[in-house]
């Protein structure tokens, strides 16, 4: 059996992924770039069961450097384009990334009433992979575009900063908003720090492995109003950047509440007016 029709889905400190061992943390032999399939074949039915995922091209938009400054903060864009005529919403969009160890980056669930068309972030890319966007519409269909990324190494990369400063800011948050120049919606950034320890990365002191330590479960509310909730993994950067456009609801008021894997919960809040940029 080949090890790209093997897949094992494993509980990693709580959460569910799946995870393609054996292509997980080999690196992309020189030369061989080209794009494979094999290992999307391989996982796709235990993201996704056995529902269909039609061609998203012109209405999902997925935007990724083709090679990767840095593989452990690639810049991604998720967006579904969707026209004023069109009544379906968007309600969850999800993040694959073939070949790293756990490919599901992240799962995005939207609130009924948030008006979210759009979401950036980073993320981590282990090795040269197809990076895949699914999009689940309020008519029930799932819509799937991909990009193919170069980039290496970006699960094992070395945290940035070291674990002592990493401790005394563990869980502090910034949050703002942008004002609309135009019809729009406006944005907001969320960013908060966290090592989100993959697993694959090494204490270059004692050479053991750190052990996964992430946030995996992050909410946005908008005063009373869900406007998303993330479930996370290993490929999301160190200190988590999210931005995203919503539809205002007249609430005074933005709060957030992220759970990481070890289960401390971090939450805060910010007024509208004080965050607005």
């Amino acid at each position: 059996m080949s090890i790209f029709s093997r897949v094992i889905v494993a509980a990693l400190a709580g959460a569910l992924y799946v995870v393609a061992p054996s292509v997980a943390i080999a690196q992309q032999p020189a030369g061989q770039d080209q794009p494979s399939e094999e290992t999307w074949n391989s996982i796709r039915g235990d993201i996704f069961k056995d529902r269909p995922i039609l061609d998203g091209t012109g209405l999902v938009v997925l935007d990724a450097p083709r090679r990767a400054e840095d593989a452990a903060i690639v810049p991604i864009g998720m967006r579904v384009n969707l026209a004023a005529d069109d009544k379906r919403t968007l309600q969850s969009l999800t993040l694959v990334i073939d070949e790293n160890p756990a490919p599901v980056a992240a799962t995005y669930t939207i609130g009924p009433h948030a008006g979210v068309t759009s979401i950036s972030t980073r993320v981590r890319v282990n090795s040269y992979s197809y990076v895949r966007l699914i999009a689940e519409l309020s008519d029930g269909k799932l819509y799937g575009v991909k990009t193919f990324v170069k980039a290496s190494g970006g699960c094992s990369a070395p945290a940035s900063s070291n674990a002592d400063a990493t401790r005394s800011v563990l869980g502090q948050m910034k949050f703002r908003t942008f004002r609309s120049d135009s019809d729009a919606r406006p944005e907001a950034q969320l960013m908060l720090r966290h090592p989100q320890n993959s697993g694959l990365q090494m204490d270059q002191l004692t050479r053991l492995y750190i052990p996964p330590f992430f946030i995996d479960n992050l909410k946005i509310w908008q005063g009373d109003d869900l406007v998303l909730t993330m479930d996370g993994g290993i490929a999301i950067s160190e200190d988590p950047n999210i931005r995203f456009n919503y539809t205002p609801n007249g609430a005074s008021k933005f709060r957030v509440e992220a759970v990481d894997t070890s289960k401390k919960v971090f939450r805060d809040e910010w007024s509208v007016e004080k965050s607005m940029l």
